[in-house]
């Protein structure tokens, strides 16, 4: 198991366009994967989602509370893959619109962090 990140560890929100994270086949549809990524001195925690053959990429910040979503390394998912869940408070969201649908901020949404598929990879946009 790694080790906590540290609470006072300096974050960033946003990345640089053209990151290669990985190839689209490493995803399973539904399926969701954690990135960190060190920006200069600062790090950058994200999530991207495969469903549907649909990819979209999310901040790993929930906005109810501002913690990750996932209590689990790459443990983003419903057990049947429907939904993005929370697992500190329960909320749902949809894993193509980041829309909350359940949950203490439903009506929300989660942060965006752009990616695409070019070549058979994906990248941040």
């Amino acid at each position: 198991m790694s080790e906590p990140v540290p609470a006072d560890r300096p974050r960033v929100w946003t990345t640089p366009a053209g990151v290669r994270l990985c190839a689209e086949t490493d995803l399973a549809d539904p399926g969701a994967r954690s990135f960190v990524l060190q920006i200069g001195d600062k790090w950058f925690h994200g999530f991207v989602v495969r469903k549907g053959g649909a990819v979209a990429g999310w901040v790993d910040r929930c906005p109810h509370a501002g913690l990750p979503l996932a209590v689990e390394l790459d443990r983003y998912l419903t057990a049947d893959g429907a939904l993005i869940l929370c697992g500190w408070h329960g909320a749902a969201f949809e894993p193509i619109s980041g829309a909350c649908v359940a949950g203490p901020c439903a009506g929300g949404r989660l942060t965006p962090w752009p990616v695409e598929v070019h070549d058979g990879m994906i990248r941040t946009a």
